[in-house]
């Protein structure tokens, strides 16, 4: 019973330092794979071979961290390779000869996401690349315009006042500005994104992570095409996946015909009667617990296939269809694993930053209100801990100067 009482009162938010240290693990290794993964994506490669390689990685480094204890670890999220106007995770099966027959092609978007977790606490990485690396004309607008709208995202997250300097009555003062609505963020990243005559996509979701949960209590939903809305504020001690999505269309998606082959098992419980459906049940439970999933993870992929309808109907499973541009048009996407510690918003898995000075257009972003947010930093600027020892280098360093003046004397 002491042993029970003991595990009941871990703390598993961001109060416990041993929270971030994992979530950081885990995003090392989702970064160090997402780099992986770019490089492997040429044209004419297969995107389910990309996939399977991806998976691979993932696992070797997975095994290399908390050996030996007594911590669950695994894969947050499987390898996807989504094509030009898809919109969400895509990962194909060997078994659809078709669609495992589909190459990357030259000058195309492609969307890659992935992710890993140590004791339940996963990090989620997606980066938008493009094949071949042309980053010119439309190529240039997109990236520009679904990193930009990334960033100004980022900068309205943090808490109002969390960063605030000046006295105590001026940092009062920014601490009781509310927060954007969410409304309003959608209005402001329009204007980013519609400055590279671009579109944001409908219905773009950020949700708030937890311990084995990646949508959690909290959401943003950008351009809700529904009228839907998101729910609560991002606050200090909370863990999101902040999401960006930009399209060079209108940013209306539709469901595509593609076999869902992503899934994520449901805290519901049902009767299942086929033999199959019982037995991905009891390997996915085992394998992935609730994060999501691929069939072409599963042991027997046809089985899969088959057990895997029971689950969906019997809400066991939740399936991702796979959605994408209305239009046909490219699509950027970006997914950040963020935590808002009292020292500001701190990036834990983030895709790399693009060379910008590579990315050639005539288009700018020239709201100032804008302008102002994209200037703000996304937290406090630590303070050096060896301030005394640079201190003394500058002195040494102006010490060095005046000689210099007296020798040309």
């Amino acid at each position: 019973m002491a042993d029970k009482k003991e595990v009941e009162e871990i703390d598993y938010t961001l109060n416990n330092p041993d929270t971030l240290t994992k979530y950081k693990s885990a995003a090392q290794i989702s970064q160090k794979v997402l780099e992986a993964v770019s490089a492997l994506c040429v044209a004419g490669e297969k995107i389910v071979t990309i996939c399977e390689k991806g998976d691979k990685l993932l696992e070797e480094e997975i095994a290399k961290v908390y050996r030996g204890k007594k911590v669950t670890k695994g894969i947050s999220h499987p390898t996807t390779v989504s094509p030009s106007s898809f919109v969400t995770p895509y990962t194909p099966l060997t078994s659809d000869e078709a669609e495992a027959a589909v190459t990357l092609n030259e000058g195309e978007a492609v969307k890659i996401q992935l992710g890993a977790q140590i004791d339940g606490f996963g990090t989620i990485v997606c980066d938008t690349i493009i094949v071949g690396g042309d980053v010119s004309g439309r190529n240039a607008d997109l990236l520009l315009a679904t990193h930009y709208a990334n960033e100004l995202l980022l900068r309205l997250m943090v808490p109002p006042g969390l960063l605030a300097t000046g006295t105590d009555e001026e940092k009062a003062k920014a601490a009781k500005v509310k927060a954007p609505t969410q409304s309003k963020i959608t209005s402001l990243l329009e204007k980013v994104v519609k400055s590279y005559d671009c579109n944001l996509v409908e219905h773009t979701t950020s949700w708030s992570f937890e311990r084995n949960e990646i949508e959690g209590k909290k959401k943003i939903i950008l351009a809700p095409g529904d009228g839907t809305k998101g729910d609560g504020t991002p606050e200090v001690g909370d863990v999101w996946g902040v999401e960006m999505g930009v399209s060079l269309g209108s940013g209306k998606i539709k469901t595509f015909e593609n076999r869902p082959t992503l899934h994520r098992r449901t805290t519901l419980t049902y009767a299942l009667k086929r033999p199959s459906s019982k037995k991905i049940l009891n390997e996915v439970v085992k394998k992935f617990g609730v994060f999501p999933f691929s069939l072409r993870q599963l042991e027997d992929e046809r089985d899969a296939k088959v057990g895997v309808v029971e689950c969906v109907r019997g809400n066991v499973f939740r399936q991702y269809e796979v959605v994408g541009d209305k239009d046909g048009e490219a699509v950027g996407r970006l997914l950040t694993t963020i935590a808002i510690t009292k020292n500001g918003l701190q990036k834990i898995a983030a895709p790399p930053t693009p060379d910008l000075s590579k990315l050639k257009t005539d288009k700018k972003i020239t709201d100032e209100e804008v302008l102002k947010i994209l200037e703000q930093p996304l937290a406090k600027e630590t303070k050096p801990k060896n301030k005394k020892k640079k201190k003394s280098a500058k002195k040494a360093a102006a010490a060095d100067d005046d000689e210099e003046s007296s020798d040309d004397e």
